[in-house]
This record gives C-alpha cells, structure tokens and sequence, in this order.
C-alpha cells in the first residue's frame, strides 16, 4: 500500500541523504552474518563456560550446538515499578525457549534508573548518558557471540532507546523486544497536576502532596501518562520490533505471561535456524524510521524522542533531523488524547482500540509504510492491525491474534484521521537567533503560544524556585535556562519548574521557557523551546542572552529569538563553577559530557558509532 506523497516525499530524501551510511551499515550486517548455531565457531573451552552453570537438558543442546540458543538482556530491577515485573520473565522464556526447541540464557543485565525518583534531583544528570551506558552494556552482554537471537527486557525512559542503539550494532541477529505493561488507573493525571499546583501556590501541604502521587504511581507496571515510557512502547509495536498489541497489557496477568512466551517462540522462529531469518538490519530501515515518527505525532509523543530517535536511527546508519520531525508534524494529525495533551491516561487508550486501531486508521489514510519487515512476519505492518487473545483450545501460554477494532470505542481518546484533534502533530521546530530546537504544542492552549517577555536569565533552576518562593515572578517573563545541554551537565529534565510556571500561567501571566536542557513529553501546558542548540557551554546564543533581554517565543512560526539585539556584539558567560561533582558519580561521566553530540543528533557518547555514520 501506498502512502501520501508528501510523506513518502520526506522518506525519499532520508534514504537519498543516508545512502552512503545505509550502505556501509549494511555491509557491516551482512560481513557478520552466518549460518547458525553461532556458537559453532566457538572453542570447545569457550562453550564448555558459556553452558557449565546449565541444567542438563540445556548443557547437552549448547554442547551439540543443535538447538537456538536466545540471549536476554534484561533491565531488571525491583525499585523501578515498570522494570519489576521482569524478575519473572527469563523463566517464562527459558521454558518457553524449551517447548519451542531452543535454549535460553540470560545474556546479562543493564542499568535503568526512574527519571520519576531522580526528577529534580542531582541524578538526574545521569539520565541521559544512562542510555549509551545501556547500549554499551548491551554490546558486553552480546559479546560472547554465542546467540541466535536475542530478547530485550525493558520500557522505560533510555533503557529501550538504550537496548535498542545496541540492537542494531548486533544488526545481524534477530531482535525482538518483551514489554512489561502498565500499572492500573490511579488517581486522572489532571488531579495529580491540581494537587502539584497547589502545593506549588502554598494550598497544601507535604502530606496532601504525597498522598496525590502514591494514589498515581501505585503498582507495578509502567507510568500510565503519555510519557516517553509508553511513547518508547508505541514506537517499538510501531516500527516492528514488539509483537502486536503488546505494549500496553498489564504485568503479572495470564495474557501478558502468553505473549511473553509467544514472544519466545517468534524469537526462535526468526532465528536463521528458522524459516523466516530476520534481523535486526531488516526490521529498522528507514521506511521503519519513518513510520516512528508517524506515530509520534499522531499520538502527541514524548519530546523526548526527538532525540532518541536520532541516535537510533543513526545506529542503522540512517540520519535524520529535526526537519524531517517537522515536515512530518505538517502531514499526520493528532488523533490520540492521553495525558498531557487529554485526560485520559494509556489504559483508556488502550481499552478504546489501541494501537491496533492506530495503526489500521493510520494506514487507512495512507499515512503508514505497510511494506515493512517486522518480527511479526506475514503481510508487514498490516499484522499490526491485530490483537491478541489468549487461545483457550491450546497451550495456557499461546494467544491467537485477531483483527482489532476498526472503530474507536471512546472517541474522547481516540479520533479519525479525517476528525482529528489537531490537524497537525503538535511538535514544532523552533529556529532564530536562539539556536535552534523543539517544543511540543499539542498540549499548550492556542491562547498560550505566542509569548513575548523579558527574559529572566538562569544558571540552574533552583534559582527559578527561589524567586517564586520570594515572590518575585509575579509578572510576565521567559525563563532563559541556559547550561543544561548534554555537553555541560548530561543534559537533565528540568519538570520541576512546570508546576510554578503552570501556576503563574493560570494567574494570567505569559511565560515560557528557552533552555538547553529536556523537558520530555509530560512537559504540560506551558509553551516550552527546549533542546536548543549550540548548547551554552559552547558558547551558543543562549549565554549571551541577558536579563531584561526581549524574547519572543512564537511556535506558531516556529521562532524563538531576542528582540533588538545583537548577539554577536556580546562576551559568552562563562558556565558556572560546579560543585559535589563526586557525590553521585557525575564526575564518572566527565569524557561523556566531553563528547557528547547535539540534541539533533542524538547527544550520542558513542563517538566510534558516530563516526562510522558520517563517512
């Protein structure tokens, strides 16, 4: 199936700009492929550790090299809700694996830290770089080279982006991903954002404030709001890598534990032991890409993605950048409302039809590449367009799939393409005289865009919150956040200035914010220019930006600029003296920061893989 030729118009000029990269990607799979098991090329010492902790029936398979062998990396760990649910699934796949004629060994572990726990917090300056420390774990528990096919256990924030940058440097092999799902409705995410607010104008107390949040972050699973979390879950069903309609079933219930396994046996199956061989460098082309970034703005997805999908991309040797984000944006609309851009949270997304009903109204008008490999196999992204049950006339562990809705059971929720919510994506690439980044409009009132005020010029956003408490941000004003880009300080989420800016918005003030730092997709209801670059600290227009300065923030046009002045006239501030670096392993990440690459380009640290993407 075809689709729109303004939207195949953008694919064309990424495969035309990434040909010289594909190529050489491609070619690096492909010199690496072989015919399995890939341990056959391993010494009898080299085998006899890879499967000397084995039960017997494992060991003499490993030993023969007859059977798979699956590799899981697992993200998990059991103070981060969405990542607890795993502690059960290398069993339900090792036995899975055996029923299926395949072995099963936990390859190893990665890091995933909660961005919710460290929000506002010092460690939240190792969040972003968590991401190549992820992918570069990944590689260490790769590296034996003893697996046919590997399973990726994780959802959150960079731990997907992270297994998945790794993913594709083993492109030679079959990846597929095993989600976990999310924790039931608690409190809507309107009263939980009521309640910050108050907190933040002095109403309530510390006690009514955390009542709020244990009553919406209350089980295991993922976090229900439309954060990067579940916008990470979207993208892998989206672009092939998870099984259909498998992103969003709760943990630890008997449909999720079947398509755990089912997921074992597509493993085994995709393997090149197999018939229907599919690796990794097939799944993810740029057609794959292309159809992400469909879904990211038909759903109002995290900004945060602006950023992983770039490194992603550029992990297949594919580039892309932010105009192909806002070219996109141009062509899908929003018909999807989950929290913050709606009401609802992603369990009502996922009851009202979900992703099959995304997908299959998506492709219906033409907005999606069906001509795709995916881990599902069959007719391409067309398979998408299913759900799964659990198949009661066989094993407790199997699910059939059947055709999802076609219609939306809740139209609040979920829309047509020809009635959507925003006739756009709600992601806007900002440019001027600032630099140049992104903000996410789909959740920012019409009447709340355009914001021109004088700047308040800040260094750390502690500062911010000092002089709300002080009372001295009772007017209007932009909040010029500078030194927060991934070269200065790893490049933290800076939500805790939402609550005090929304409070301000909704006392009628105009504010907004121009930062270096992320915001990510909860970034709410205040206009937001984030992600600009060059970033301050390398002496980006941000630091020569003054209080008192005129900003204007114009989404609508895509500007962010100063007013009447010349910045090049002006001497760069200096980035602050920073302390306690050695209190949470922030100077652990010094050659990091070092080297770390734009926004645009994925604020990568895996400088060897970057290279290889630009010869």
């Amino acid at each position: 199936m075809s689709v729109k030729a303004d939207l195949q118009a953008v694919t064309d000029r990424i495969i035309e700009r990434s040909a010289a990269t594909r190529s050489a990607y491609l070619e690096d799979c492909r010199a690496n492929m072989r015919p399995g098991p890939r341990r056959r090329r391993l010494s009898e010492g080299n085998i006899a550790h890879a499967s000397a902790a084995c039960p017997v029936l494992e060991k003499t398979e490993l030993l023969g090299a007859r059977w798979p062998n699956i590799g899981i990396v697992t993200a998990y760990n059991d103070m981060l809700s969405a990542h607890q649910p795993f502690e059960r699934f290398p069993e339900i796949v090792k036995h899975a694996a055996r029923r299926n004629g395949a072995t099963a060994q936990v390859a190893g572990g990665v890091p995933a830290m909660c961005d919710g726990v460290t929000q506002g917090q010092d460690g939240m300056e190792l969040s972003l770089f968590s991401r190549d420390v992820i992918a570069r774990s990944t590689a260490i528990a790769l590296s034996h080279d003893c697996f046919d096919a590997a399973i990726h256990l994780g959802v959150c924030d960079k731990i997907v982006p992270g297994l998945l940058i790794a993913a594709l440097r083993y492109g030679y092999l079959p990846h597929i991903f095993a989600p976990a799902g999310p924790m039931p409705s608690g409190i809507t995410n309107p009263e939980k954002a009521r309640v910050r607010q108050q907190f933040a104008a002095g109403e309530v107390g510390r006690d009514v404030l955390l009542a709020a949040e244990a009553a919406s972050y209350h089980a295991p699973g993922t976090c229900t709001f439309y954060g990067t979390a579940n916008t990470n879950q979207m993208l892998m069903e989206i672009m092939g890598l998870q099984l259909p309609g498998s992103s969003f079933i709760h943990p630890n219930t008997p449909l999720r534990d079947a398509m755990t396994a089912q997921t074992t046996r597509r493993a085994v199956q995709i393997t090149n032991m197999g018939d229907e061989f599919t690796p990794a460098c097939n799944v993810i082309d740029e057609k794959a890409i292309v159809n992400g970034l469909v879904g990211l703005m038909a759903t109002g997805g995290s900004t945060n993605l602006t950023i992983h999908l770039s490194a992603i991309a550029r992990s297949a040797g594919i580039l892309i950048n932010w105009d192909d984000y806002a070219d996109i944006s141009h062509i899908v609309p929003l018909i999807s409302r989950i929290y913050p851009n709606g009401i609802a949270d992603v369990n009502h997304f996922h009851a009202a039809g979900g992703m099959a009903y995304l997908i299959g109204e998506l492709i219906g008008a033409e907005l999606l590449h069906t001509n795709v490999t995916t881990v599902a196999g069959g007719d391409g992204l067309i398979e998408y367009t299913r759900e799964p049950i659990r198949n009661a006339h066989a094993e407790a562990d199997t699910v059939i799939f059947r055709p999802g809705p076609t219609d939306s059971l809740d139209h609040e929720v979920l829309t047509t393409v020809a009635k959507p919510f925003r006739p756009d994506g709600g992601l806007a690439l900002m440019a001027g005289n600032l630099g140049r980044g992104v903000m996410k409009v789909s959740a920012v009132k019409r009447d709340n865009w355009l914001v021109e005020a004088p700047a308040i010029v800040i260094d750390d956003q502690n500062d911010l919150m000092a002089m709300h408490k002080a009372g001295e941000l009772e007017h209007d004003f932009v909040a010029v956040l500078r030194f927060q880009g991934p070269r200065a300080n790893g490049m933290p989420e800076l939500h805790k200035l939402t609550p005090v800016l929304g409070l301000l918005q909704d006392k009628g003030f105009r504010v907004a914010i121009v930062t270096d730092g992320r915001m990510s997709g909860a970034s709410g209801k205040v206009p937001a220019a984030i992600h600009m670059h060059p970033e301050a600290l390398l002496g980006g227009p941000l630091s020569r930006v003054e209080t008192g300065d005129m900003i204007r923030v114009d989404p609508a046009n895509g500007s962010v600029s100063v007013l009447d002045v010349d910045l090049s006239q002006r001497k760069a501030a200096e980035a602050p003296v920073r302390t306690n670096l050695s209190g949470l392993g922030m100077n652990m990440f010094a050659p990091q920061r070092e080297v770390a690459s734009d926004a645009e380009s994925g604020a990568s640290t895996l400088g060897d893989m970057d290279r290889m993407t630009e010869t």
